[in-house]
């Protein structure tokens, strides 16, 4: 990953490759500023900065990136000016320090000097330009311009943690990423399940894997009866972090289908391409814990990872098979590429034996959710009020869109099965993120806490990458887990 460091007296002239900087407009056109650092650079370039960057047609909204030549005024070859709009808020400077540090791949050194008067401005920018400058090449065999190799942040002295802070949850986001992108055939069950023992053995975590013997004999009907129909048997992994002075347990439960090709109820082949990205949410619960291990709030946090591969075979269930979930609950199973909630039931029932004050599950769960929200809002949902508030505004504040849905009572009844307690769809095709959300809360116990996290749209990203978010894994819902930790560490969620 990028090395970064602080820099609290960063000169104009200090040997680096490029110097990104931020510039707004108002009436009297582009200013570039918002850091000391922009004022010294435009006077090692004579007073012309403001002009150059206008004769470049720079607007200095927000996203917008400009390149200045240097032309040997300081050591640096080039100046980027990123976009900031008005006044910029944490995710402004954390897109703008991404964008700028994404573009100038194949740079050794870069000194960003964004706005980083406090140390939450500066770990936005030390978060967004880590972010910025990820890039999976795994599988690259020719060549590819390598990602910017160091980057300095211009902040205050004092602001050291928040630093490490951002260093922290980048690489979170960067596992995460990371196997995301991994192609399924090197991220079967068994694979996720040895990378989140290594991930636990490194954090200093508790880790238990259950294998498909253990499945079965323990009764997680969800998982074996997903998972039977491909030669890769499924996991549950359980992964836990304690804290000495917790007197809260956070659990966290992830979706970790590691391809879903929609099993007998085959996708289009349109729909499946992409497939290798439903394993997110697990991902999300692995690289939050991994995150929670090294910043260490006074919270216990255990995660739950049900990982399956969804296929079509001889052996695969069938619409109309009942499944008995761990607990007891019969599904009747109508549509076998509505999966993920049965692998999230044997999990939310499994996470509710430990006894936790809030349950949080998370995963890419309903193309619903891409028609009624977006590719980039993850919807939330949850069995109280106040609590689906407080994950809306948790994901808020680490920088996360997210929107609070409902769960409307009158959809139980789409989900009544004459053969079952219930089945895994409803008769009706409307609505369907929020009946997934239904089903789900049927298997959390009556005065838990809970809140589900649908991330199907966010969790990968399709288009062209934009400010520090990549083409392909982004990472979606990492750093809420970590933020709902916090926040429950210091007793106001």
């Amino acid at each position: 990953m990028t090395s970064i460091s602080l820099a609290s007296e960063a000169p104009a002239d200090l040997d680096v490759d490029a110097i990104v900087i931020g510039v707004s407009s108002d009436p009297s056109g582009v200013r570039p500023g918002g850091h000391p650092l922009a004022a010294a650079l435009d006077e090692a370039l004579g007073g012309r900065l403001a002009a150059g960057l206008s004769a470049l047609g720079a607007t200095g909204e927000a996203g917008e990136l400009t390149r200045l030549p240097t032309l040997g005024a300081v050591p640096a070859k080039v100046v980027v000016a990123a976009g900031l709009g008005g006044t910029p808020d944490a995710e402004a400077l954390r897109r703008a320090a991404g964008a700028a540090v994404r573009s100038l791949a194949g740079t050794g050194r870069v000194l960003v000097a964004l706005p980083a008067g406090t140390p939450a401005e500066t770990e936005a920018v030390a978060l967004g330009a880590l972010l910025g400058a990820y890039a999976f090449t795994t599988y690259r065999t020719g060549e590819a311009k390598s990602p910017v190799a160091e980057v300095i942040v211009a902040g205050g002295a004092d602001h050291g943690a928040a630093v490490d802070r951002a260093r922290t949850l980048a690489g979170s986001v960067a596992l995460v990423r990371d196997l995301v992108n991994t192609p399924p055939s090197d991220l079967v069950p068994d694979d996720f399940a040895r990378i989140a023992r290594q991930v636990a053995e490194d954090g200093g975590l508790a880790i238990e894997v259950l294998d498909e013997k253990e499945l079965a004999e323990g009764g997680f009907g969800g998982l074996t009866g997903v998972g039977q129909g491909s030669v890769n048997p499924p996991r549950l992994v359980r992964v836990a972090y304690t804290h000495p002075d917790a007197t809260r347990t956070l659990a966290l439960v992830g979706k970790g289908i590691t391809f879903d090709s929609g099993g007998l109820s085959l996708k289009p082949a349109d729909a499946m391409d992409w497939m290798k990205s439903d394993m997110g949410g697990a991902a999300a619960v692995l690289g939050a814990l991994r995150s929670i291990a090294e910043l260490k709030p006074a919270v216990n946090v255990v995660g739950y990872m049900a990982m399956a591969e969804n296929m079509p075979s001889g052996s695969a269930q069938r619409p109309s098979d009942v499944l008995t979930i761990y607990g007891g609950t019969t599904v009747e199973v109508l549509n076998t590429d509505a999966e993920g909630r049965l692998v999230l039931a044997d999990a939310l029932v499994r996470a509710a034996e430990d006894g936790p004050d809030l349950i949080v599950d998370v995963a890419t769960l309903t193309g619903a959710q891409l028609v009624a929200l977006g590719t980039r809002t993850t919807g939330v949902m949850a069995n109280e009020d106040a609590v689906r508030e407080g994950v809306v505004d948790a994901a808020t504040r680490a920088g996360e869109a997210a929107w609070g849905m409902p769960l409307p009572a009158e959809l139980r009844k789409g989900l009544d099965s004459p053969v079952a307690d219930l089945a895994n769809i409803s008769g009706e095709r409307w609505g369907g993120m929020l009946v997934a959300g239904v089903f789900l809360k049927e298997f959390v116990p009556d005065g838990v806490r809970w809140a589900h996290l649908d991330i199907a749209g966010p969790s990968f990203h399709k288009g062209e990458p934009y400010g520090y978010t990549p083409k392909g894994g982004t990472g979606a819902a990492t750093r809420t887990l970590v933020q709902i930790a916090e926040d429950m560490a210091a007793g106001n969620l």
